[in-house]
């Protein structure tokens, strides 16, 4: 696929602090992306990347620095008017009551709905394109209750499509999930950034971030160590020093794009 169209960024994060109680999590992070886009966001357990999100979405509010969304403030404005430049997918999306799929996914139109919430043909347009677009069309009658973790995983993928935001935050997309299923969450990523979204993705699996990111950004103890294109930023030095582990760090042979294994 070729690389996206540079553009102004849509998400911009400038020298931004954020604490947990006494604990810090992040410290004087900048970081940018732009629509087309698609940005892993990479590091240790603890390195700050759930965190930067949170304050991406506007879950929470810098102690210092800024955080602009589309020029919004995320955290300051109207969940409402959030909601319409960026939709999140978090690590493990919850549904109190037994919806069905097309339900669920129509949920993701509320911030675009009146009062009442009376879906219009737009939004069950929308709703049916999200259906389509992550294969749910045969499931869109199921419970969720009856779905697998894979397909409910791909539900959720779908309700924040159907959002249409500009923004798309994915915060670790291929946990517990098996390997063809990992494959094609990260496809629907990428997908969704050549449709023109900035896509921003917290992932553990360095393969998978490689093969499928655009660019690559690596957090160690709340700061970002290393940003860039996926092959000049997994170094088997970086990653040894980032990870504490040693690596064998070579090249797919078809793509170009870095394989990294840990060296036992």
């Amino acid at each position: 696929m070729s690389a996206p169209a540079a553009s102004d960024p849509i998400v911009e994060v400038r020298g931004a602090s954020f604490a947990y109680g006494p604990r810090p999590a992040l410290s004087e992070v900048s970081f940018t992306a732009r629509a087309g886009e698609f940005v892993g966001l990479l590091g240790p357990n603890g390195a700050g990347k759930s965190s930067l999100v949170r304050l991406i979405a506007g879950l929470a509010a810098p102690s210092s620095g800024t955080v602009r969304l589309a020029g919004l403030d995320p955290h300051a404005a109207p969940r409402r008017e959030v909601a319409r430049v960026c939709a999140l997918v978090p690590q493990e999306p919850r549904v109190g009551w037994p919806f069905t799929v097309r339900e669920a996914v129509m949920m993701g139109r509320t911030p675009r709905q009146g009062l009442l919430a009376v879906a219009t043909r737009l939004d069950h347009g929308a709703v049916q394109g999200a259906l389509e677009a992550c294969d749910l069309v045969h499931l869109a009658g199921r419970r969720l209750d009856a779905l697998s973790g894979g397909e409910r995983r791909r539900v959720f993928f779908a309700r924040a499509l159907a959002q249409e935001p500009r923004v798309l935050l994915l915060d670790e997309p291929t946990a517990f999930l098996d390997l063809a299923h990992q494959v094609a969450a990260m496809r629907m990523a990428q997908v969704a950034a050549r449709g023109g979204l900035c896509v921003v993705a917290v992932l553990h699996d360095l393969n998978l971030a490689a093969a499928a990111c655009d660019r690559l950004v690596v957090l160690s103890g709340g700061q970002v160590v290393a940003e860039g294109r996926p092959g000049d930023v997994l170094t088997d030095a970086r990653v040894s020093e980032v990870w504490g582990v040693r690596v064998w760090r070579g090249e797919n042979g078809d793509t170009g794009k870095p394989v990294v294994l840990p060296d036992v």
